[in-house]
């Protein structure tokens, strides 16, 4: 029998050395520095709060009136669903427009206010139509529309183309009631007596001015015996007479009578009553002047 090999002894687990053991070594400590001075800090911006959403309470109850759009029930005092915010009481939307109010210029357009202007125009210009047609044809209307043009409108003296008397003192002829003079008269021999002043051509008699008496000097004016009641006769081109009684004033100046009548062709002036008569004195009328519509 064959002798057993030897056994070889175990190999020996290598040990690691063990690391050096080295002290830790702590970081040098900064050298302290002096504290500088602090500054001006400009302020931060404030930061809004962000809004509480308050939530939707309990006591509302459901049997309020219900949304239009969403059904949800709302409290009677609330304009606005709570749910989708659409309006809880919708305006109710206009009725159809008439089929005239379609056509131009009345028809309602897109935009504010648009027509308005335009039919209100119109309806000025109609009104204002027919007043003036009216004016025009009816005969009180047309007194008064020329009444108005005679206002607004300027005036023009005009002279006569023939001055007549029924009678006239020595020296004190008819036609020096229309020579432009008032130092100079026409002498009436008496009450009644008249003065007749014809126009070539038809014209708008506006007014007449007056100037009695000798002259304008207080003491010549109460020399003589002067008008202080006459009747004005006008005449018109197709023989109209217009009457109109006029009560003077007993004092120097001018004096307008207001007559506003068309186609005048002649003007007469009858004295009715006198002051400071005495016997034998002509009644002095200085001056007459007529005025017509330019």
């Amino acid at each position: 029998m064959a002798p057993a090999p030897p056994l070889e002894p175990p190999h020996p687990t290598p040990v690691r050395p063990a690391a050096p053991t080295t002290p830790p070594v702590r970081p040098a400590q900064p050298t302290p520095t002096p504290e500088a001075p602090i500054g001006a800090v400009q302020p931060a911006k404030p930061v809004a709060r962000r809004p509480v959403v308050r939530p939707v309470e309990e006591d509302e109850a459901p049997d309020g009136p219900p949304c239009p759009k969403c059904g949800t029930p709302n409290l009677p005092g609330r304009r606005f669903c709570r749910r989708c915010a659409a309006l809880l009481h919708p305006r109710e939307e206009s009725a159809p427009l008439p089929w005239w109010r379609t056509v131009w210029p009345f028809h309602r357009r897109v935009r504010v206010r648009s027509g308005r202007a335009l039919r209100r125009i119109l309806l000025v210009l109609a009104v204002v139509g027919l007043l003036f047609v009216g004016f025009l044809f009816l005969p009180a209307s047309r007194v008064l529309f020329e009444d108005v043009r005679d206002k607004l409108g300027g005036t023009a003296e005009i002279s006569p183309s023939g001055v007549t008397a029924s009678g006239a003192a020595p020296g004190h002829p008819a036609g020096a009631a229309t020579d432009g003079l008032t130092n100079k008269y026409w002498g009436a021999p008496s009450l009644g007596s008249s003065l007749t002043c014809t126009f070539a051509t038809p014209f708008r008699l506006v007014g007449v001015v007056l100037h009695t008496g000798a002259s304008k000097e207080p003491e010549e004016f109460r020399r003589e015996p002067r008008p202080v009641r006459a009747e004005l006769i006008v005449t018109t081109a197709d023989g109209t007479r217009h009457k109109q009684q006029l009560t003077l004033n007993d004092k120097p100046g001018e004096q307008t009578v207001r007559t506003g009548i068309s186609d005048v062709a002649s003007v007469q002036l009858v004295l009715l009553e006198a002051a400071g008569r005495a016997e034998g004195r002509p009644i002095a009328l200085g001056e007459v002047e007529f005025f017509k519509r330019t």
